[in-house]
């Protein structure tokens, strides 16, 4: 599955350009040029890299970061012509993962995006599969089975419980898993997870009612427990 890159940058040539040259390289890219338009998105769509300038035209790309970093630890590079010693301090101190000063080179841009696409979600190419009881979750080929059998989930299903997978033995807060499923301000009622659990666990579990691996941590959110 390609990884989705956000570009929130109002240079549109430039942004083109990079989209052009990111896509060459196997990412979905999109990109929108104010804050405004990035939160509609980010409401709406899970990316796995944002790429943010700092000078928006209605925001600073540190505010929209502040804001991002409430709800979501997707990893955001800031680009930027800004480049003295005090922004790109602040651009790590308010959670930027990496601070490229304009201009750059397209070279480097990909390799800095490679790198912490690497970083935080490891390497292309490694098939990701968690197994507990008879069932298998295969992450890289999105598919599931059930003692052998294939199960047939809904893509937002599949993707709460990639999620689960990929965090398991830790307990997960509903808010963190609202922003990081359904997208970091998405407007979905806690009680759409609640019923998107059930539904995991009436097609995983041996016995819905009593879960011996999708639970509820009461006062926090759920946690998928996989034995060593």
């Amino acid at each position: 599955m390609k990884k989705q890159i956000l570009i929130i940058d109002d240079d549109e040539d430039l942004s083109f350009i990079i989209s052009d040259m990111l896509e060459s390289y196997g990412y979905a890219v999109t990109s929108v040029p104010d804050s405004g338009a990035a939160f509609q998105l980010l409401s709406e769509n899970i990316y796995h890299l944002i790429l943010l300038d700092i000078n928006l035209p209605d925001i600073t790309g540190f505010e929209l970061c502040r804001e991002l970093r409430r709800v979501s630890t997707v990893p955001v590079i800031f680009a930027s012509a800004r480049t003295n010693e005090t922004d790109r301090i602040m651009g790590f101190d308010i959670g930027g993962d990496d601070y490229l000063p304009k201009p750059y080179s397209m070279k480097e841009l990909l390799a800095r995006v490679n790198a912490l696409i690497r970083r935080t979600y490891g390497f292309e190419g490694q098939e990701k599969k968690v197994l507990f009881g008879d069932v298998s979750v295969n992450i890289t080929a999105r598919s599931v089975t059930k003692g052998g059998e294939e199960v047939l989930l809904s893509l937002r299903e599949f993707d709460l419980l990639a999620y689960l997978c990929e965090h398991k033995n830790t307990a997960l807060a509903k808010d963190k898993l609202l922003s990081e499923v359904w997208g970091a301000f998405s407007m979905v009622e806690a009680s759409t997870l609640t019923v998107h659990i059930r539904w995991l666990r009436e097609k995983l579990e041996d016995n819905p009612a009593k879960p011996k691996y999708i639970k509820t941590v009461w006062g926090v959110g759920y946690i998928l427990e996989v034995g060593a």
